[in-house]
């Protein structure tokens, strides 16, 4: 879960008003894809998986002042 910056905010809504894009908020959506994508992976490891398959990513908002981003998939084993 992360939590969005006040100025940030500010700036974004700006930008929402003139058109184009929301650079702040792209960069914080892919730092936070990545971020979910390496726990996920990291998780599987420590099941003992060597890799995920159908990979999935869900994002909801929460109280309008933060998002989540989930990142999962099935852990596999290969023989």
């Amino acid at each position: 879960m992360r939590a969005r910056n006040v100025g940030r905010d500010f700036t974004q809504s700006l930008r929402n008003l003139i058109g184009g894009e929301m650079k702040a908020y792209t960069e914080l959506l892919s730092d936070s894809r990545e971020q979910a994508e390496e726990r996920m992976l990291a998780e599987a490891e420590s099941m003992g998986a060597d890799a995920v398959v159908e990979m999935r990513f869900e994002t909801s908002e929460i109280a309008g002042t933060g998002a989540e981003m989930l990142a999962y998939g099935t852990a596999v084993k290969l023989e």
